[in-house]
């Protein structure tokens, strides 16, 4: 039997599973390479499973993190020129107790004249409302393409475009979650992407071991702005009855700052009904929730610190309530 020369994405596996003495993190140059191959069709249905694995029992670096986000974005089939966005806002991991009230946050900002762009996946976890459902379900649009996001951005400071339109690869290796039993580290880098390019970018985690991942991965792809918290579900929406720790990158300069808690009551309880009609009832003042507007503002809060906009969080909160207050309470769905 004659010798096989070894797979050429085969020294990457290698790299990652050689052992607790042997095993080190790859370099941003070998993670842009290996994430490269993937999106390329240049690699085996097992080895990706194994390369993934492998990654999140060793948990990926920042350098890797950010070397996948560099493949991913050199492939993309993006517009040119590129619509002005403000703020990125990736939403990946869908709720289960609570609403996702930080699409309303997302209306605040557009209606106040700031461009969001939104990108996001929904159905990889059962039991989760995905972002996809709420907007259709308030009357926004979704995108279906970069072209068509480009469009909504012009029509009302907002857009929202799922992932399989952005990287199609990607949006089939999230899928692998039910397949694999976990999560993997598609999850973060998907998150990452900025597909516009915005200055500022709003990111949150459920684990907040991997708040450092994002921010150490920003530093690396030059991110002007962003900060990263864990968010209610692991969406970008704060707890607004816990205390909040944010990491945020501003301008290459690292901070780190803990919010005080909203709310008094620390306890939250989940809301059963998940009735996705309150969105639009709670935007126009037809029903009152003190822990959706509380989430709300302070999320606001934390977006507003992290685009520039306020230089502490005590004058970012003010700015935020007073932004919720004064909003337009016409529907969700009338064009900015």
């Amino acid at each position: 039997m004659m010798d096989r020369e070894p797979h050429p994405f085969a020294r990457f596996i290698k790299i990652l599973g050689r052992g607790k003495t042997l095993t080190r993190s790859l370099t941003i140059e070998e993670a842009e390479e290996a994430m490269s191959m993937i999106i390329a069709e240049e690699v085996l249905p097992e080895q990706i499973g194994a390369f993934l694995m492998l990654l999140r029992i060793k948990e990926e670096s920042g350098e890797e993190i950010a070397g996948f986000v560099r493949a991913v974005r050199a492939a993309m089939k993006r517009p040119e020129p590129l619509p002005a966005v403000d703020v990125d806002w990736s939403s990946y991991a869908g709720k289960r107790r609570q609403l996702p009230w930080f699409i309303l946050v997302t209306q605040i900002l557009a209606r106040n004249g700031w461009r969001v762009f939104m990108h996001g996946t929904e159905g990889h976890t059962a039991g989760r409302l995905y972002t996809r459902e709420a907007l259709a379900r308030i009357g926004l649009p979704v995108a279906t393409s970069f072209a068509e996001a480009a469009r909504h951005m012009a029509e009302r400071n907002f857009a929202y475009l799922p992932l399989e339109y952005i990287s199609p690869k990607l949006a089939e290796l999230i899928e692998l979650r039910p397949i694999l039993g976990l999560r993997s580290p598609v999850h973060t880098l998907a998150r990452l992407l900025n597909p516009f390019d915005a200055p500022c970018a709003m990111q949150a985690v459920f684990h907040p071991g991997y708040m450092k991942i994002h921010r150490d991965a920003a530093l690396l792809l030059g991110q002007s702005r962003m900060s990263v918290f864990r968010g209610e579900g692991g969406e970008i929406e704060r707890r607004p009855n816990k205390s909040c720790d944010v990491m945020t990158v501003a301008d290459g300069v690292c901070v780190e700052e803990r919010w005080p808690a909203i709310l008094p009551d620390p306890r939250q309880t989940s809301d059963e009904s998940m009735d996705l009609d309150r969105l639009d009832a709670l935007w126009r003042g037809e029903v009152s929730d003190e822990y959706a507007e509380a989430a709300i503002v302070g999320t606001l809060a934390i977006a507003l610190r992290t685009m520039g906009v306020e230089q502490d969080s005590e004058l970012a909160q003010r700015r935020a309530e007073y932004l919720w207050n004064q909003r337009d309470r016409s529907r969700l769905a009338a064009v900015a």
